[in-house]
């Protein structure tokens, strides 16, 4: 075998066996396959695309590239994972609420890329929590609180960390194939029972268009399901954040809030319980219709919360952040309320821009080694659809000084819209695809 046949078999709109994907994947993780042919693999792949067997073959090629895991526990293993957006931090609370039901999470996560946050990231708000666990830790906390929330290991799928890395720099990031095997060679190589997909649709979403969101939803559980992981996808709406704030201590308060039991953040909630249910009943957990209750019940009486604290704690968090979270966590030193320069109903708003406006304050990164500043952010936004007189507030933004916040208000000013009639909004759940 050598990666010039096998690039030439792609090019042609032939499906390489799964001997020959196996052989090319452990090339880009031992440098076998050099740089330029990782590219030229992945422009093949991005213009010509695959069938749908080689799909499946290439993501149990990219697991098969390092370690797998394997669990011997008490539960099904099961997982989420979201195609990305602005103020979601659904798996905080998802997380120790399918633990609290009974399964156990090894959930591994990412960081922020552009102007969507990343889950450790948020995690790292909090003071001493270590989200780069070795491969031992990792399996104890999972085994004794029921979920950990970690950073990939190098060994975990190497072949994608390498083609990741190819792809971002040759413009072939937004191949369907492509982000497929990446996010299921992770999530396999995990050795989950059961996922479920949050993929995601809007201005503030990584596919703003639906009809692409739904096509990747598709394939990705085709290949979930047909590489052995019984997998659901919720297409949800991503015109505005999740939660009524974005950055990253910010919605740590917020997810304790919804942990809770707070009604301040409805759109969360109703992504929590209605990925938890999917998962739940797909394998079985709980019966069909009754997931959406285990999950309430296990926010309701404090046990999510519970194993939460339990998470922190042994990744190296405070022992009483349960208790005293607030106290531990940075507050910017200016913050800023927006008013609405003019009556009107809230019709629309950039989630894209307002990530971005984020990202500026130095609540996300411009490059791979940049510090980020975990209190800066936005706070109390408005509801789309929200009636507003002059002057009502539309949101609170918090900087770390005048400037920056001055600098950033304009450009959150620019990415609102506010007209004479409400606006007609689409559900947050727009289909469940199996």
């Amino acid at each position: 075998m050598d990666a010039r046949s096998i690039i030439e078999l792609v090019k042609t709109k032939q499906s390489p066996t799964r001997d020959e994907f196996f052989w090319f994947a452990k090339g880009l993780a031992n440098g076998a396959v050099s740089d330029a042919q990782a590219g030229a693999f992945a422009m093949a792949v991005r213009l010509c695309g695959l069938t749908d067997q080689a799909r499946i073959d290439l993501a149990l090629a990219m697991r098969d590239s390092g370690d797998r895991l394997h669990w011997d526990l008490p539960g099904p293993v099961l997982d989420k994972h979201s195609t990305g957006g602005v103020g979601d931090a659904v798996s905080l609370v998802l997380a120790p609420a399918l633990a609290a039901c009974g399964a156990f999470v090894p959930m591994i996560s990412g960081r922020g890329l552009g102007h969507t946050g990343g889950t450790l990231d948020k995690l790292e708000a909090i003071p001493g929590l270590v989200t780069e666990q070795t491969g031992k830790a990792f399996r104890t906390i999972v085994a004794q609180t029921g979920c950990a929330i970690v950073a990939a290991s190098a060994d975990l799928a190497p072949a994608d960390q390498r083609l990741y890395a190819i792809r971002d720099v040759t413009a072939t990031v937004d191949s369907i194939d492509l982000i497929t095997s990446s996010i299921l060679a992770k999530k396999l190589a995990a050795g989950l029972q059961g996922l479920v997909l949050d993929v995601k649709f809007g201005s503030g979403a990584v596919l703003p268009d639906p009809a692409a969101a739904r096509a990747l939803a598709q394939t990705m559980v085709d290949v979930a399901n047909g590489a052995g992981c019984a997998s659901t996808a919720i297409l949800s709406d991503m015109n505005q954040p999740v939660l009524n704030c974005i950055g990253n201590a910010l919605e740590i308060r917020a997810v304790m809030a919804c942990l809770r039991g707070s009604s301040d953040h409805p759109r969360m909630m109703e992504l929590v319980e209605v990925l938890g249910a999917a998962v739940l009943e797909g394998t079985r957990l709980t019966a069909v219709n009754f997931g959406r209750d285990a999950i309430r019940d296990a926010i309701k009486s404090g046990a999510a919360l519970a194993r939460f604290g339990q998470m922190v704690t042994a990744m190296g968090g405070p022992a009483d952040f349960v208790d005293h979270w607030d106290s531990h966590l940075p507050k910017a030193a200016v913050t800023l309320p927006l008013p609405a320069p003019r009556a009107g109903y809230l019709c629309a708003m950039n989630g894209t821009e307002l990530g971005l406006a984020v990202v500026a304050l130095g609540g996300g990164r411009h490059h791979q080694d940049d510090k980020i500043d975990m209190s800066v952010g936005l706070c109390d936004i408005a509801p789309l659809g929200a009636k507003l007189a002059k002057g009502d507030p539309l949101m609170t933004l918090h900087a770390a000084d005048k400037t920056a916040a001055e600098l950033a208000a304009k450009r959150i000013m620019a990415a609102i819209t506010i007209g004479d009639m409400p606006p007609i909004l689409p559900p947050l759940v727009v289909e469940r695809i199996t």
